[in-house]
């Protein structure tokens, strides 16, 4: 056991002025903190009123990660006491200001794995040093080539992998003692990082090719042999390569793309709890992709699986489905298609005005679609004029601007309420308030991939699944997307974040369940609820003596 600075520069065993006589007696802190011992719960209380005092969510995430460095179990207990309140502000969309200034704002490392594409060689000393002799069971790794709404950040990326375990932590109670963030710098094509004498990252362009997933490839290797029981989640690679990496590794270890997979739960969720209201069959919708960047291209795929899923061939589900890029509605004769866009490009010869599918309102005229996903980081661009051409023929349009943060946003939550007369079965990507039109209040979905990626991980690590399979992913889209309230008029297609340790746990429930059901899991577990239970950590202090 650490004793005296040692223990209270450890910020997974500091209680602070929790310590108790005994604790300070033999693990020599007399003296090092005052004498006065207080709870966790009145450490709370005081550290809640310094937060409200700040004057900006800027300096309270600041204020918040000063706790986040010091004392782990203080800073979770506080989250999870105001989780609704403090998620935009540790995570989405603050977490962008930290991300973009991160060289400039570094005090400390957070504990997080920094690997450089120069260290390929050294990656497993990197990883147990960081790691520190703890069990490590989750991963979120970054290159931080494509973070959703700002780009290529490079280094300074390491804060979306900090933040995202911070919501598995918060959301699912995965111990943080058993979790670690890594940052792989391949370099950065963003200029500014490059001329920014006081960037902390390789100051060099990306590397790409067989350089590159040879780095990924080190990575991933190490920390699979290091780590048997890991879950390897990925977060904001490049949509040249995040498609790429997932595919290699998805058959082989439990790994995970939130912006390939986990958009695409959440999406399908907040699409099965409209379809839950609407009382429709989703065999019947039409699907259309406004942006297919990774993310986008991901929650079409993800959709396409559920159509096939429920019964329907794959040639008739991609009848379905219409992807919009830059380009305009895609076609198979374009030839700068990715990989993940191509098998949903359509023929020109299917309709009579193809060259003039460039404009959304002349694709919407032409397609008709009754699911519209915006990912396109293109503002205001689902207009008054769109949206109603689409709720024209469309009795409960389901419109979903996802595109992040709020001055990114395809329409308002407010503006598609009111242009379609309260019909639109809304989510958005950022945090939406509740919208009055003509006496009634519509409660807003938010779309945030924070509502399934804690509990689908909870799932996997409390079953030490192999891997994760597409069953396992459609049962967490459907375990969430069962939570609407069909009754009632304005009731939102996805739950609140308010009450998301709540879903995470029937999440992870079901996810566990199909795992087991598939053989899955690589130990015998007579009952899930009771496991997950067993595994979760909660912010409470222990005694260390």
């Amino acid at each position: 056991m650490k004793k005296g600075y040692a223990l209270l520069n450890d910020p997974f065993l500091n209680k602070g002025t929790a310590f108790t006589k005994e604790e300070r007696e033999q693990l020599r802190l007399v003296g090092l903190i005052p004498d006065r011992i207080q709870t966790i719960e009145q450490q709370t209380k005081q550290a809640y009123e310094n937060f409200q005092k700040k004057v900006d969510n800027i300096e309270k995430r600041h204020y918040l990660m000063e706790i986040f460095g010091r004392n782990r179990t203080l800073f979770y207990k506080l989250f999870s006491q105001h989780v609704e309140e403090f998620m935009p502000i540790v995570y989405d969309p603050v977490v962008a200001d930290a991300i973009e200034n991160y060289s400039h704002y570094f005090v400390e490392p957070q504990n997080a794995a920094f690997i450089s594409i120069h260290q390929k060689d050294n990656i497993e000393t990197i990883l147990k040093q960081a790691a520190d002799g703890r069990d490590i069971e989750l991963i979120v790794v970054s290159d931080a080539e494509a973070i959703l709404g700002i780009g290529d950040w490079g280094l300074n990326g390491v804060g979306i992998s900090v933040g995202k375990l911070m919501v598995y932590t918060a959301a699912a109670g995965i111990n943080p003692t058993k979790i670690l963030p890594v940052v792989l710098d391949a370099g950065t094509n963003r200029q500014s990082l490059l001329d920014d004498p006081l960037y902390l990252g390789n100051p060099q362009k990306r590397v790409y090719g067989d350089d590159y997933y040879n780095f990924v490839d080190k990575f991933v290797n190490a920390a699979e042999s290091l780590f048997p029981n890991l879950y390897l989640h990925f977060e904001d690679f490049g949509r040249g390569n995040a498609a790429n990496i997932l595919n290699k590794y998805k058959d082989k270890y439990a790994v995970f793309n939130d912006d390939i997979e986990g958009t695409g739960i959440i999406t399908l969720a907040g699409i099965l709890g409209g379809l839950n209201i609407s009382k429709e069959k989703l065999s019947d919708q039409i699907y259309l992709c406004f942006g297919a960047g990774t993310a986008g291209a991901g929650i079409a795929d993800r959709v396409f699986k559920e159509f096939v899923q429920q019964g329907m061939s794959e040639e008739e589900a991609r009848k379905h489905f219409y992807l919009v890029d830059k380009q305009g509605l895609l076609f198979d004769d374009m030839d700068d298609l990715t990989p993940q866009q191509r098998p949903f490009a359509r023929k020109r010869s299917e309709f009579d005005n193809a060259d003039k599918l460039v404009d959304l309102l002349d694709i919407v005229k032409t397609v008709k679609p009754t699911i519209m996903v915006g990912t396109s980081t293109e503002p205001h661009t689902f207009t008054e004029q769109v949206v109603k051409e689409m709720a024209s023929y469309c009795k409960r349009p389901m419109i979903f601007p996802l595109s992040n943060p709020t001055e990114l946003a395809e329409a308002t939550a407010e503006d598609l309420i009111k242009w379609t007369n309260g019909r639109a079965l809304v989510a958005t990507g950022i945090p939406s308030a509740d919208v009055e039109y003509n006496g009634v209040k519509y409660e807003i979905g938010q779309a945030n991939n924070a509502l399934i990626y804690p509990g689908l991980g909870l799932g996997v690590i409390a079953t030490r699944a192999k891997f994760l399979s597409e069953e396992m992913i459609s049962k967490a889209a459907h375990s969430l997307g069962g939570i609407v309230d069909t009754n009632r008029l304005g009731a939102a297609v996805l739950p609140p974040v308010s009450k998301l340790t709540m879903f995470s746990e029937t999440v992870a429930i079901g996810v566990a369940n199909e795992a087991i059901a598939q053989n899955l899991n690589r130990e015998p577990i007579s009952d899930v609820k009771q496991r997950i239970q067993s595994i979760k950590w909660c912010p409470e202090y222990k005694s260390l003596i």
